[in-house]
């Protein structure tokens, strides 16, 4: 029997390679990542792959899908994990490598109910980690994963008999094919496909094609696991700045770019500009709500406040529900309401019946919006932006504060903005109309204005958006004179990894 995992193991050591190490706070909200060797070791990732195997169990489950991403030790978490899982006697259905959609992809196709895909997504080299679920297309959530983490950090796990491997091939195609039905372009559109030398670059280029973009111009799309040029993050400024640029070289008329496992999908205009992901989905709520009336949409607390006042929103008797910011709350929200879609800041899209299977895939939200284009031949993509009402929104800035006490910081901070909104306070001179805090605290103004802390799901550091109602300067105001202040009392929060 594998021993209990342990936590303080050290790499290069006899002990590193007899024993499990997991550390616990690998087991995040809703997915699972470590620090490949400083956290986790392969025999770590056995140990989860046995205790995912007893929960999938104890679910009533034990056919799984497994996919890997493309990085240079990915293949091998996943061999570790697989056998875990097949210790726990799970009939486990190898995809090989993959994007995340495309192994959530791989549950309706055959028929698995359950999914682990190891991904770090668009953390840097170095991470590793799992995203799992048990209910097409949901994935795991707080509970889910709080059960997972007992299991595997006391060794609750069960081995059982009956366990199987199978290589499974042509999944790859076959979502290439069926992502490809989701738009038939007449429009001739010249797209940039930006990968950042990720997995995204095996399967964006190719199904772009098939939708009917008449050019699609290859960025970075070579596999390329240390990634020469940048992270593949489109939520990044130096990807989005790479994706500008090309646009202006070739004349595009759009920039596609896609995370470390596919799952998100960034924009560029025509002009060079990048559109964030809450004004992206507003620009498709629009859309949408034309040809869907009455329709419901679920966005994420960092998500832009325009949704709830758009007139074209609510001419067309659409409904926005804001909820918590992260792929498997806004995944679970949209489905549980039964939502058209759901858009999240960072860039996951999920699209219900009949323009998807519910869960985020980047190439849906791009075949979305190509869509989008060409319900609109007369317009080009800045003309459907600047159709929108103007708000200045900020990037997601992310300063450091460790796994162990950023939710405390939070806490803190949530409680001192309720406490200034219940003494009749004021944000730079304007009035709190509201404090949300059903993730970290979204502070509303009389204005239309906010700011938002959270505590990141998935890295140690702390969220920070902001959006001004009047100009680019009052957002920057919000920012350095409110929010970073604020947050630079405690010295638990450390650099930002980018600012404005």
């Amino acid at each position: 029997m594998l021993p209990i995992p342990r936590s303080d193991l050290i790499p290069n050591t006899a002990e590193f390679e007899s024993f499990p190490l997991v550390k616990a706070t690998g087991f995040r909200e809703y997915d699972a990542r470590w620090l490949f060797g400083p956290e986790i070791n392969l025999l770590g990732i056995e140990a989860l792959g046995l205790g995912l195997g007893t929960y999938i169990h104890e679910l009533g489950q034990k056919r799984i899908v497994v996919g890997h991403d493309y990085r240079s030790y990915s293949m091998s978490i996943k061999q570790a994990l697989t056998i875990g899982l097949v210790a726990a006697g799970c009939e486990v259905l190898d995809i090989g490598l993959a994007l995340s959609p495309v192994a959530y992809f791989a549950q309706f196709d055959l028929d698995a109910p359950c999914v682990a895909m190891v991904t770090a997504s668009h953390n840097e080299n170095g991470w590793t980690g799992v995203k799992m679920g048990a209910q097409k297309p949901l994935t795991f959530g707080p509970v889910e994963m709080g059960r997972l983490k007992d299991i595997v950090l006391g060794g609750q796990w069960k081995q059982r008999p009956g366990g199987s491997l199978a290589h499974i091939e042509g999944v790859s195609e076959r979502y290439i094919a069926d992502v490809a039905t989701r738009v038939s372009l007449k429009r001739p559109l010249r797209v940039i496909a930006a990968c950042g030398n990720g997995t995204a670059g095996h399967y964006a280029p190719e199904a772009l094609r098939r939708m009917g973009v008449a050019e699609v111009i290859e960025m970075d799309c070579k596999l390329d696991y240390n990634f020469p040029r940048y992270n593949p993050n489109p939520e990044d400024h130096e990807m989005l700045h790479e994706m500008a640029k090309a646009v202006r070289e070739h004349g595009a008329d759009l920039a596609l770019g896609f995370d470390g496992d596919g799952d998100r999908c960034g924009v560029v205009d025509d002009e060079g500009e990048e559109i964030f992901a809450d004004k992206i989905g507003l620009m498709l709520a629009r859309d949408l709500s034309e040809l869907h009336k009455d329709a419901t949409f679920i966005v994420d607390v960092k998500s832009t406040g325009l949704y709830a006042t758009d007139p074209i929103l609510k001419a067309n008797g659409a409904t926005t529900v804001y909820w918590k910011t992260g792929h498997s709350y806004i995944k679970r929200k949209t489905a549980e309401l039964g939502a058209l879609a759901g858009f999240e800041k960072s860039g996951h899209f999920f699209f219900n019946s009949p323009l998807g299977y519910g869960y985020d895939c980047g190439l849906t939200a791009a075949a979305a919006i190509l869509a989008m284009m060409d319900r609109n031949p007369d317009k080009k993509l800045s003309d459907l932006k600047k159709a929108l009402p103007i708000a200045y929104t900020s990037l997601t800035m992310s300063p450091h504060c460790p796994d162990e006490v950023k939710y405390g910081v939070v806490e803190d901070v949530v409680a001192e903005y309720t406490a200034l909104a219940a003494a009749g306070g004021t944000i730079l001179g304007r009035k709190i109309l509201e404090v949300i805090t059903v993730n970290g605290v979204r502070v509303a103004l009389e204005d239309g204005s906010w700011v938002l802390v959270r505590a990141s799901s998935n890295k140690p550091e702390i969220v920070v958006v902001v959006e001004s109602s009047q100009s680019e300067a009052d957002m920057r105001a919000l920012f350095r004179e409110e929010v970073k202040p604020r947050l630079g009392k405690r010295p638990q929060v450390g650099a930002y990894n980018q600012e404005i």
